[in-house]
């Protein structure tokens, strides 16, 4: 068969959802018309059935010690058996060799410490789950890894995200070949509301922060610094202390980020005007909320709208 070779590697312990996310939208592409198609190939160790996380078995398609190349995209899957993929030798040294065959590289979810392992991520920027990306830093400290956006791409080497990330990761790859509009379809067929981009959050804000209840339900009063703290009923230093230390961010970063996820969501599901959003979102005006989306999302609340 021709096509764009997708080579799609499992172990033992892998999350289902990696991998069906990243075979379906891929094979979605080619049901719109991908142009050259897909040929998705499911790779295992010595071509055998691998567990699932879910304790499912995926049959393997093809042995990863005998796959062979050119490959169009080589992507590893992740899951709870990453640490054990990671430490087999044998297994990291055909990654190794795949990957030389490969136009493009990715992992989703913990699957970048098997890229990790394999050097591929050395002097790169990548994600991973948010759960496991402290860890990851830890060992392998030639990574620069940001644990907060859906997926980062640095050159030929892409990484996802937790789980369901992996399909943000698989729709940028479709745009990339063929086109946004495609890749548009593919999201609508899969009832996905929209492709995220990359750098938004992994974790929502409203999932983040549990005591968030008072910023989540007064977004268009006053939420500066200094009247958190008083509602805190603590100094405005303290307050950007404990934010930092407890969220990663600023009191204003929060709020200003809770405020854009609160608008994204308006936007999808109401036919609220833009400026009436930007009210509810405590942005002085549609331009101001304009402005602050393309920053966050990098496109414009009114594509946004479009696109979903």
């Amino acid at each position: 068969m021709t096509g764009r070779l997708v080579v799609v590697i499992g172990f033992d312990g892998i999350e289902l959802v990696d991998v069906a996310c990243v075979t379906t939208g891929f094979d979605y592409a080619n049901r719109q018309g991908a142009d050259p198609a897909y040929r998705v190939v499911f790779a295992t160790p010595m071509g055998r059935p691998v567990r699932c996380d879910s304790g499912l078995e995926l049959p393997g398609q093809g042995r990863i010690d005998t796959m062979g190349g050119p490959i169009d995209t080589l992507i590893v899957s992740g899951g709870q058996g990453h640490e054990t993929a990671a430490a087999n030798p044998r297994f990291v040294s055909q990654v190794v060799r795949l990957a030389g065959l490969s136009r493009r590289v990715a992992s989703v979810c913990t699957g970048a410490t098997v890229l990790a392992a394999a050097g591929l991520l050395d002097n790169r920027r990548a994600t991973t789950h948010w759960y496991e990306a402290g860890r990851l830093a830890t060992r392998y400290p030639h990574v620069r890894v940001d644990p907060a956006p859906i997926f980062v791409r640095d050159g030929t080497v892409a990484t996802s995200g937790g789980v369901t990330a992996s399909l943000d990761l698989t729709l940028s790859f479709i745009e990339e070949d063929h086109g946004s509009e495609l890749a548009r379809r593919v999201a609508m067929g899969m009832v996905t509301y929209l492709k995220r981009p990359g750098d938004q959050a992994q974790v929502s804000m409203f999932n983040r922060i549990a005591h968030a209840d008072h910023v989540v339900s007064h977004l268009d009063e006053d939420l500066g610094v200094a009247r958190l703290a008083a509602l805190a009923g603590v100094s405005e230093r303290h307050l950007s202390r404990l934010f930092v230390e407890c969220v990663g961010r600023t009191p204003s970063r929060l709020v200003r980020e809770t405020r854009l996820e609160a608008a994204a969501q308006l936007l999808t599901g109401t036919r609220e005007s833009v400026a009436a959003i930007a009210r509810r979102c405590g942005f002085a005006s549609a331009e101001s909320l304009r402005q602050a989306f393309v920053a966050w999302a990098g496109i414009s609340p009114s594509r946004y709208r479009g696109r979903s």
